[in-house]
């Protein structure tokens, strides 16, 4: 097998420098795609007087098969975090997006 000399050790070594910054670039977009295809969406719910996000939580675990299974304290937080809510308040008539499958 013939030995391979190298001539010029700078340009090679920024050669191989671009290359592993090149490699690096692909992979990082590689791993940001996302192919999801739950086709996750989110309906308007409307809290009546008196309701409770836990109250909430308890029947999107029956009835919508998103939270399927879940605990009741991550679908409080999901539902918590689409809404950009702070606390567990709620008000009468306040209008909250719920995440369901399509």
């Amino acid at each position: 097998m013939k030995k391979v000399k190298i001539i010029n050790k700078n340009k090679f070594i920024k050669s191989m420098i671009v290359l592993v910054l090149i490699l690096l670039g692909i992979l990082f977009v590689i791993t940001n795609t996302s192919y999801s295809n739950s086709g996750e969406n989110y309906k308007i719910d409307y809290v009546a007087k008196g309701e409770t996000l836990w109250q909430i939580a308890e029947n999107e675990i029956k009835d919508n098969p998103y939270f399927k299974s879940q605990d009741i304290r991550n679908v409080i937080l999901e539902i918590k975090k689409l809404n950009h809510m702070s606390t567990s308040d709620l008000s009468e008539g306040m209008e909250i997006k719920i995440p369901i499958y399509e």
